[in-house]
C-alpha cells in the first residue's frame, strides 16, 4: 500500500508545477487542491499547516511541507520509503 498524496496549490506557482514534475517523474497519483480565488481552501491549507505559501503536500496524514521539503527528502534517499511505508 502506498500514501495518498494531496497537494495545495497555485496556478501561478512554479515550485507547485516543480512538486508535480516530481511526484509525475515517480509515476505517483497525487490529489491537488487549488487555493486561487477559494479563501477556504486556502484557510484550510494555513491551519492544517501552519503555512502560507503553496504548495502544501502531505502524504495521508504527514505533511512533507512545500517543494524544498520534498526535493530534499528525495535527493536524501528517504522520499520513497516514506511513500511506500503508508
Amino acid at each position: 500500500m502506498s500514501a495518498k498524496i494531496v497537494m495545495y496549490e497555485s496556478m501561478l506557482c512554479g515550485y507547485c508545477r516543480a512538486a508535480k514534475r516530481l511526484l509525475d517523474n515517480k509515476g505517483w497519483e497525487y490529489q491537488t487542491i487549488g487555493v486561487d480565488a477559494k479563501p477556504a481552501n486556502r484557510k484550510e491549507m494555513q491551519e492544517k499547516s501552519g503555512r502560507t505559501s503553496v504548495p502544501q503536500i502531505w502524504f495521508d496524514d504527514v505533511h512533507i511541507g512545500g517543494f524544498d521539503d520534498l526535493a530534499e527528502l528525495d535527493a536524501d534517499g528517504k522520499l520513497d520509503a516514506l511513500y511506500e511505508s503508508k
